[in-house]
């Protein structure tokens, strides 16, 4: 949108619409550098829809983007009456100031409780379950006061009040522009837009970006020769495309160890790419296979099949999704890319892999695709337990393992939906549920379970658990480390997001106690204490808990909860 050509002002406008579908790769496309405008439909609002409307998205932004700027715009505006209208704007307003005095007054007491702990002793700390950080060390408690002050320190900049806006009214449209003009030319509010880049850098983005760009992706050696043309020696064009992809210009995976070869450039059309597999009507995901089959009746049949499937399941054949994918994939080696691309952002995993010929091959069709988000049926299938029991019923003999997050304000839209994509490289066997995942590890269960927030203060958890034999409970440990070590790196990328973490006492969950002891999570990245055999669990006095079922063999690299 070229808002003032005079002054050379632009905004690269995209669309969220709040549509579930898209949870699992918004995220990607949110930026510090930033204006959030947040509409809200006026018609249809009323104050007890204030959370799903308004206060759940601030939430939202707030967990992926710190300090966040947004502007709330009121829609619909003319077709509420004057005082209706001022009304709903003025407790729109009202809650969202009830909403964030709420949540820093939750995160102050949090830092009073650390605070409290840091005064005492760690050997009064570690002498008594019943305290609120029992056993945390001083650097642990240190880090979650900071991660709490950080939380305080970078609240969402919400722009009041709340701008009416309807069709009707030309001077709401014009104060609307003006206001985001006036956001965006603030020096304060967005000082990056105002920094001066390298003259090199901003060719590199030219470049880039010129058109037309045809191509839904470059190689790296392509990006490489434009570097070379703006200026830029290898090394210095890694920088300038990291900031490229930090300000939402591209797509730039340099981790990844096969898409740090490619820059995705074009990301109108990447966007065509992913909406494809946020589709969930049925009719218009067979209507784009028919137009790229063809229509004949027996194929007909086979594609709506798959439809069902997928929209069911969450299945769908690699030659299936080259067909969604036309006319962006061209060569097998452009559907292997893009597939890559979609499990790198948590949308897929191959379900044979492993068991095909490679992509790039003969066995292309065989290969079989997993899209979490789309799986329907509550409870995971039985066939991955068939050479095993379930974590619901282990013989007594057994020792149950739970690692337990907390989610206290949100949980990350898409999350479970692609942490399910990302721990597939650790387990086999798995079967997928809507909100749980069955699998193993080597020989040892494991479960991921995640449960939605109910009614308050019932927060939405995620769960890792697995059980063994007290003298194997190492192998439990060792089962589900790498699975809390990859949720911990996907969190990472929610730097206002809170949460906890606990272990949960194994006797507790024995019993089936549907409120078990927690021990803090901080205990993970903690050494065992030196001569400690066994923890009491301050649910039941008489009940000692083995410390192997409180502390893992080897303390995990870093507390669940830093970032």
């Amino acid at each position: 949108w070229a808002a003032d050509a005079r002054r050379g002002l632009a905004f690269i406008v995209y669309e969220l619409a709040g549509d579930p579908g898209y949870d699992a790769v918004q995220s990607f496309f949110l930026s510090p550098g930033a204006l959030y405008v947040l509409a809200v439909d006026l018609s249809a609002y009323a104050p007890q829809r204030f959370y799903g409307a308004v206060g759940y998205f601030l939430h939202w932004l707030g967990a992926k983007v710190p300090h966040a700027v947004v502007c709330m715009v009121g829609t619909h505006a003319d077709l509420c009456a004057e005082r209706e209208l001022e009304e709903k704007c003025l407790d729109i307003h009202r809650q969202i100031a009830a909403q964030e005095k709420r949540d820093g007054e939750r995160l102050r007491g949090l830092v009073r409780q650390v605070d409290e702990a840091l005064a005492q002793d760690l050997e009064v700390r570690g002498s008594s379950p019943h305290a609120a950080f029992y056993g945390v060390s001083d650097k642990n408690l240190r880090r979650k006061k900071a991660q709490c002050q950080y939380l305080l320190n970078n609240r969402p900049q919400i722009l009041s009040p709340v701008l009416p806006f309807g069709c009707r009214e030309r001077g709401q449209a014009r104060r609307l522009r003006d206001k985001l003009l006036s956001v965006a030319e603030h020096r304060d509010i967005f000082p990056n837009l105002h920094r001066v880049l390298p003259r090199s850098w901003q060719v590199l983005e030219e470049l880039h970006l010129r058109p037309p760009a045809r191509r839904l992706w470059l190689s790296w050696w392509d990006s490489a020769r434009l570097g070379l043309q703006a200026g830029l020696t290898e090394d210095r064009l890694q920088s300038a495309l990291s900031y490229l992809h930090e300000s939402g210009k591209l797509l730039y995976f340099e981790e990844h160890p096969t898409l740090r070869e490619y820059v995705f450039h074009n990301l109108p059309r990447l966007i065509d790419v992913l909406s494809v597999f946020c589709e969930r009507d049925g009719a218009a995901l067979l209507r784009k296979l028919l137009g790229a089959a063809g229509a004949d009746e027996l194929r007909a049949a086979q594609l709506r099949h798959y439809v069902e499937g997928f929209l069911l399941h969450g299945l769908l054949p690699a030659h299936v999704i080259r067909l969604l994918l036309e006319p962006h994939v061209r060569s097998r080696q452009d559907l292997q890319l893009l597939l890559e691309l979609l499990e790198k952002m948590g949308l897929c995993y191959c379900v044979n892999k492993g068991k095909r010929a490679p992509l790039n091959g003969n066995g292309a069709a065989a290969a079989w695709y997993k899209f979490p988000g789309y799986v329907r049926n509550e409870v995971p299938h039985a066939e991955a337990w068939i050479h095993g029991a379930g974590l619901s019923g282990p013989p007594l003999a057994v020792e149950q393992l739970q690692v337990r997050y907390s989610f206290p304000f949100i949980f990350p839209p898409g999350l479970f939906a692609r942490y399910s994509v990302h721990i597939n490289r650790h387990v086999v066997q798995r079967s997928d549920g809507r909100c749980q995942v069955y699998a193993y590890r080597g020989k040892v269960p494991v479960v991921v379970s995640y449960r939605p927030a109910g009614a308050a203060p019932r927060p939405a958890t995620l769960s890792i658990a697995s059980h063994a034999s007290l003298p194997n409970i190492w192998t439990a440990w060792q089962a589900i480390t790498p699975l809390v070590e990859e949720l911990n790196g996907l969190l990472q990328e929610w730097p206002g997001l809170y949460y906890t973490v606990h272990v949960l006492c194994s006797k507790c969950l024995k019993r089936g106690s549907p409120n078990p002891h927690a021990f803090p999570g901080e205990l993970l990245s903690q050494p065992r204490p030196e001569g400690l055999t066994e923890i009491i669990c301050p649910k039941n006095g008489s009940e000692r808990v083995n410390v192997a079922l409180v502390y893992p063999p080897t303390p995990t690299v870093a507390s669940p909860c830093s970032k």
